[in-house]
C-alpha cells in the first residue's frame, strides 16, 4: 500500500461522497467502497480458492478470505478493480459479474475501521488454471467445498476475515437461483 492511494468514500447506499487517503480511511471510520472477489472451479466439485492474508498485511494479516479483495480507484468501474486486483494478488485472469454488495463496520486491535460498502464479484476458472499468487499479499491459498468453509467459519471464526461470512451468503443466494 502506498501513501497515496486513493478510496471512493460513499454512503451506506453506495453513493459517491469524495475519496481519501486509503489508510486515512481506515484510521478515521471513513465509509467507502471495497470489493470481495470469489473464484470457483466446478470440477472435481464445486469449490472456492481462498487465500490467507500475508503477515505484512496492515490489518487482518494471516486471515483466510475470499480469493482477493481491495478497492476501486477513484474513476475506476468496480468490475475492472477486481479483475486489476485479481490478476495483482493471484494471476488469475477470467471474467467477473457483480453479485451486489452489502455494508458493514469491523473494528481491529491495531486502532482501523473497516466501514465498507464490499461489492461481491465472482469468477469461474478451470481446475487446472495456474495460480501465481504475489507473496507481498499473499501467506497461502486453497480450495474448499461451501459446506466445508461454513463449518470452518463457524468453529474458528477468528482464522477469518471479518467480512467472509457476509460476503458468502451473497455468493451462496447466487448459485442457488
Amino acid at each position: 500500500m502506498t501513501a497515496t492511494e486513493q478510496v471512493i468514500l460513499v454512503d451506506i447506499k453506495d453513493t459517491p461522497l469524495g475519496t481519501a487517503e486509503k489508510l486515512a480511511a481506515h484510521q478515521n471510520n471513513l465509509c467507502h467502497r471495497a470489493f470481495s472477489v470469489f473464484i470457483l472451479r466446478k470440477e472435481p466439485v464445486l469449490q472456492i480458492l481462498l487465500q490467507k492474508r500475508a503477515s505484512s498485511k496492515y490489518h487482518s494479516p494471516n486471515l483466510w478470505t475470499n480469493t482477493c479483495c481491495s478497492h476501486p480507484r477513484p474513476g475506476e468501474e468496480t468490475l475492472a478493480a477486481g479483475q486489476r486486483r485479481l490478476t495483482e494478488e493471484m494471476g488469475i485472469q477470467t471474467d467477473l459479474s457483480s453479485l451486489g454488495w452489502f455494508h458493514y463496520i469491523a473494528h481491529f486491535d491495531n486502532g482501523l475501521v473497516e466501514n465498507e460498502v464490499d461489492h461481491v464479484l465472482i469468477g469461474f476458472i478451470d481446475q487446472d488454471y495456474p495460480i501465481h499468487p504475489d507473496p507481498q499479499e499473499v501467506g497461502e491459498y486453497r480450495w474448499i467445498t461451501i459446506p466445508d468453509l461454513k463449518k470452518e467459519i463457524e468453529d474458528t471464526p477468528r482464522q477469518f476475515t471479518p467480512w467472509l461470512k457476509q460476503a458468502l451468503e451473497k455468493v451462496e443466494f447466487y448459485l442457488s437461483h
